[in-house]
This record gives C-alpha cells, structure tokens and sequence, in this order.
C-alpha cells in the first residue's frame, strides 16, 4: 500500500483528500505542524507527497525545496495558483507533476498513479549489486551482510562508477570528472583521501579489497 503525506492547511479539503485517497486504497497521513513541516514530512517516510503553495510560515515552494535537498520522494503539486510561473517554478524547484485546483478527481488519481510508477521504475536503477554489495544510489547507503554504512556525496559517486564498471579499470581523471559535479573542488590528492575514506567505511562492515588500486591508472572492482 502506497503512503502518500498530504501538505494542506484547509482541513475540509485535506479531509475528504484522504479520504478519497484511503477509498483508492492509499494510505494518508498529514500535520498541522507547518512550521516543521518539512522535519513532518520526511519523517513520514511516504511514497508521495502532495504539496500545496499557500502554507502558513512557509509557502510550498520553499517545503519543495528543503524536501528535495534531502530527499527524491516523488511531490506533486496540488494548488489554486495555476499560473505558467507557479508551474515552472514548482518544477524547477523538483516537483514531479503539478495540478490545479479544482480538479477531477479521476484525473488526480491518474496522476497519482502514474507518478508512483515511473518512481518505482527509477527504484530499480537505483539499486547496484555485486557479490553481496548492494549500493542504494538514492540512499546513499552502501550494504553488505545485513550491515550498512551511509555515503557522503563523493564517496557515493565513486563507487557508483566503479561499480557500474565492474571488472574495467576506471581512470583517475574519469572519476574527477563525475567529482567535478559537486560543489567541491576536486584535485588528484582529493581523490585519494576520497577513496581511502570509501575504502574504510567499507572495511568497518566487512567489504575487504573490494576497491584495486592500479597504479598511475585509477581503480577497479
């Protein structure tokens, strides 16, 4: 069953919202705590999120923001504003679908569910296994026998690229060049601290040797 949490400050219309929703066989949850709204949210570990813009102390376009910094969860904007500018700024922002209100009903459950499957479809490529290894890309959590550690941003992506190339050497300047998308700078003793560190980690839930070393050439699985 499908969680869905439900960001709306008219309780009438949250109201039969849910329960529309829990007719349709979903599960729904809400807060009327909007000044943690989003702490709310993230904590209801649902599988959709449906957003109003007009929110006390913050408006959605700020929630949408914050939740997309920490997490993919699929968001749909639901909102009286039906302005081009609300709808290319709730996507820009990370929405994945918008709608106006009023809408059909039939046609919101329609969106509810195609976004819910196009976020299962991308669940599957976001997932590596290798002898064992499992790497959640979208978690950035690496496990391995029941035991797991969680990633910073470089160490997710170069494992990632490693893993993804199993079995071929990679090359140093390739893997700063996938660094070079974050904010950080990156350089050739940047990289070594990096994979040291991912090395470490991996070591503490009992993946040894996973990472090789060639020399003047990169790294491989």
């Amino acid at each position: 069953m499908s969680k869905i949490f439900i960001i709306e400050d008219d309780v009438t219309l949250r109201e039969e919202l849910s329960k529309l929703l829990n007719t349709y066989g979903y599960k729904c949850s809400y807060s009327d705590d909007f000044e943690n709204i989003v702490e709310e949210t993230l904590k209801s570990n649902s599988n959709l999120i449906l957003l109003d813009i007009n929110l006390p102390y913050y408006d959605g376009y700020h929630v949408c923001r914050e939740i997309r910094k920490r997490s993919s969860v699929p968001i749909i904007v639901v909102t009286s504003r039906n302005s081009d500018m609300d709808e290319l700024m709730s996507m820009n922002l990370g929405a994945d679908d918008f709608i106006t209100k009023p809408y059909n009903t039939q046609i919101l459950l329609a969106h509810i569910s195609a976004v819910l499957k196009r976020a299962e479809s991308n669940i599957d490529n976001q997932i590596i296994e290798s002898s064992n290894v499992m790497l959640n890309i979208s978690k950035s959590i690496v496990s391995f026998e029941e035991k797991e550690t969680e990633l910073t941003k470089n160490e997710l992506r170069i494992l990632t690229i490693l893993m993804r190339n199993k079995g071929n050497i990679v090359y140093r300047d390739d893997i700063m060049n996938e660094l070079w998308q974050s904010d950080e700078f990156i350089d050739d003793n940047t990289l070594t601290v990096n994979v040291n560190r991912l090395r470490k980690k991996l070591e503490d839930i009992g993946i040894k040797g996973l990472i090789e070393t060639k020399r003047a050439q990169g790294y491989m699985i």
